[in-house]
């Protein structure tokens, strides 16, 4: 239905612009715009610029099912949002923060550290300023928190963050209630709360908990005269409960409330008429649709990220091979030099050798010619043996040391053969590394039945017949336990954020709401098992 009411006042515009409300109620007024009427022609100030809000009557019952069109579950969440933040809706901390997680999500799509560094989220409005109040975290105390949940819903589209956002925004105590003060017969103030499960009476002090509630299945007729409604129970044998509204346009706002969520609340539990299954259909086809353009385009930044990797650890061994490459040249280079100097000492040694041997032919010359002289007295020959003797040993030495001369000449030459050898062995590795043929690289690779209705001036009344409304509430019962299944996990999640920042909470600060949470919380009281105690 909203979804109607957003085409007919061409919204699609409103989205472009990122508009923050939706559908058909002015701001100043407690009432709808009239299709039939002109705008200015309405009961409401005439200054200018006038501004309206456009925003949802009635509130779905189950958003995953009913926002059938994208359009309308961003309004819608917008609107949601709004109303946290702005503590229209009552919202506990742990709830807060996992939801502003969602709502980060929904704007900048999923978590990158290089992209969203600390204090990208100081210009964001993300927590409703009571539960900022209520604890002893700075900003970006409360900024790492919530990224810490951002980045768990990596792979969720923008929608899907929506969707999470609102559907647990939907089990909030105050979600979709419209409360108005009444008065009891017995005069005592009461506040009445009108949503898509019925209607509740309660305490002024305390809008979580509702005294009395009155499921509209088990409401058989609402009716009001002048100032006084009347609500009568489907069995008969109970009380029917009266009370007072102060205004007579704000009785006329009540019972559109009922009358509208009451067709559909009984709408919700009938087969879906064609033009919503056809709608629905095409929601499935268009959801379909952008899975898998989701899923071709996370497989193309796949291929693309590998051959990225690719590339990369393709550069990385050319890379390598250079290194390999100049570490090799360089170690030809500094063989070519040990050759070199091998080759000169060689040649140095040779000549050493070649100068000892004839010093010792020249020696033995001399000891030859010292031999045939003639030495005539006994001291000349004592000397001259003398001398002999020295020549002898001096012959000796210069033998040993022209033989150390040549073993160390041989021992250049074997050390010159070895360094040419590893000269050879370098040039060809030199070669071999500089013949591999390069890899190319391509970055191109990537790959219609209701209620009846009678009115009149002084007396209007409208009674709700249903032949089968214990099958209703069966039907409820049963979709009560299957929506508890489904929130478990939901609430151990909010447990454990509660538990993370309880320590830091500050007791004075708290509000009425924040106790009277807290309590319901103890005693294991829900939105959904309210209606368990008045059965």
């Amino acid at each position: 239905m909203a979804s109607v009411l957003a085409s007919k006042m061409g919204l699609n515009s409103l989205r472009r612009k990122q508009a923050k409300t939706f559908s058909v109620t002015v701001v100043t007024m407690d009432a709808d715009l009239e299709f039939s009427c002109k705008v200015l022609d309405h009961d409401m100030p005439k200054e200018e610029p006038i501004v309206f809000h456009f925003l949802a009557k009635f509130y779905p019952e189950n958003v995953e099912d009913e926002l059938v069109q994208d359009i309308t579950q961003h309004l819608f969440f917008l609107q949601v949002k709004t109303s946290i933040l702005e503590e229209e809706i009552y919202c506990p901390p742990e709830a807060s923060v996992l939801l502003a997680s969602y709502a980060i999500h929904a704007k900048y799509g999923d978590y990158d550290p290089n992209v969203h560094k600390p204090g990208f989220l100081s210009q964001e409005e993300l927590l409703p300023k009571r539960v900022i109040n209520l604890y002893q975290m700075t900003a970006e105390m409360w900024e790492e928190r919530i990224t810490v949940c951002y980045a768990e819903h990596r792979g969720r589209t923008r929608d899907e963050a929506e969707m999470e956002y609102l559907k647990i925004a939907q089990d909030l105590e105050m979600y979709g209630v419209n409360y108005f003060s009444i008065r009891n017969k017995k005069g005592t103030s009461l506040l009445l709360g009108v949503d898509a499960l019925g209607l509740h009476i309660y305490d002024p002090s305390n809008k979580l908990t509702p005294k009395i509630s009155f499921p509209w299945n088990e409401i058989r007729n609402i009716s009001y005269s002048d100032k006084e409604f009347a609500i009568k129970p489907l069995d008969k044998r109970a009380d029917v409960f009266k009370f007072n509204s102060s205004k007579l346009r704000v009785n006329k706002l009540i019972l559109q409330l009922c009358i509208g969520n009451h067709d559909l609340f009984m709408r919700r539990r009938r087969v879906d008429s064609l033009e919503v299954q056809q709608m629905k259909m095409q929601a499935r086809e268009e959801k379909a649709r952008k899975q898998m353009e989701r899923r071709r385009l996370e497989r193309e930044k796949q291929l693309r990220e590998e051959a990225e990797r690719a590339r990369d650890e393709l550069e990385r061994r050319l890379i390598q091979l250079q290194d390999e490459a100049h570490m090799a040249n360089e170690a030809l280079l500094r063989s070519e030099e040990t050759a070199d100097l091998l080759a000169e000492k060689a040649q140095i040694a040779e000549e050493e050798a070649k100068l000892l041997a004839q010093k010792a032919a020249e020696a033995g010359q001399e000891m030859r010619r010292i031999k045939v002289t003639a030495i005539r007295t006994e001291e000349e020959k004592r000397l001259m043996e003398q001398k002999m003797l020295e020549a002898e040993m001096l012959a000796l030495k210069m033998a040993e040391e022209s033989e150390r001369r040549a073993n160390e000449a041989d021992q250049l030459k074997q050390d010159l053969q070895e360094a040419r050898e590893s000269e050879r062995k370098a040039k060809n590795k030199l070669l071999e590394i500089t013949s591999k043929s390069p890899v190319p690289l391509s970055a191109n690779a990537l790959p219609p039945d209701g209620p009846n209705f009678n009115f009149s001036m002084e007396n209007l009344s409208f009674d709700f017949k249903d032949t089968d409304m214990k099958r209703l509430s069966m039907e409820i019962e049963k979709e009560k336990v299957e929506y508890m299944e489904k929130s478990k996990h939901l609430q151990e999640q909010l447990n454990e954020l509660k538990t993370e920042i309880e320590s830091l909470k500050l007791k004075d600060r708290e509000t009425p709401l924040d106790i009277l949470h807290n309590e319901n919380t103890e005693k294991g009281t829900s939105k959904q098992s309210n209606f368990k105690k008045v059965g």
